[in-house]
């Protein structure tokens, strides 16, 4: 099982990111991920961390079918920063 650290930049609201973030975790659980946790910086609602646990290569394979849905809730794909951990 592998733990990865996301994080990244949004151009919307943070309001309107989790929505659209929690709106997507059927299919994130299709994929066979876990959602942990998801917020922001204190000072800083635009810079995100999402934390999820899954499958090697599942995270890859959602966030690859997915982009589109991903890039559309303001997730600045750029910016994103993954960190993979192994328990």
């Amino acid at each position: 099982m592998e733990t990865t650290v996301i994080t990244f930049d949004i151009t919307s609201s943070f309001e309107n990111w989790v929505n659209a973030y929690d709106e997507s975790l059927t299919k994130q659980e299709d994929f066979g991920l876990v959602s942990l946790y998801r917020g922001h910086e204190k000072d800083d609602p635009t810079k995100c961390i999402v934390i999820v646990s899954a499958g090697e290569g599942a995270l890859d394979k959602f966030m690859e079918a997915n982009a589109e849905m991903v890039a559309a809730s303001g997730h600045v794909m750029e910016s994103t920063v993954f960190t993979t951990y192994l328990s």
